[in-house]
């Protein structure tokens, strides 16, 4: 993607903190652009169905509806949007589960944060 056109990203996870963390991680690119957060699943489907982003993190365990219910109706509501979860979980066991459900990648909350931002630019570049 080029300058002028930068990754639109969504953030969905219940702990303030992290969202924060990548937030500022994922503002230090100067390609990528957080558009919202939300802490619950269902805030995160209407938030995602309001901006539309290009790529959405969201965590597995959260209030309201967790990121495998989420999933499907974020991108019900924005169908180009892809999805990246995130989860505390050990990644052999729900990476198959989240893909399964629609999400083009899974990362451990523990993974290297730059490892996360390539993931973010790879899957925002596939919505171009």
């Amino acid at each position: 993607m080029s300058s002028e056109h930068p990754i639109r990203v969504f953030l969905c996870d219940d702990v303030k903190a992290f969202r924060s963390l990548m937030r500022f991680v994922l503002e230090e690119e100067s390609d990528i652009e957080v558009v919202g957060e939300a802490a619950d699943g269902q805030a995160g489907v209407d938030g995602v169905g309001r901006e539309k982003p290009d790529v959405v993190l969201l965590d597995l365990s959260m209030p309201i509806l967790d990121g495998l219910e989420a999933i499907p109706l974020m991108l019900d509501v924005s169908p180009g949007t892809k999805i990246i979860g995130l989860s505390g979980f050990t990644a052999d066991k729900m990476a198959e589960t989240m893909i399964a459900q629609g999400a083009v990648a899974y990362f451990e909350k523990g993974a290297d944060l730059d490892d996360i931002a390539k993931a973010v630019r790879a899957a925002g570049a596939s919505t171009s």
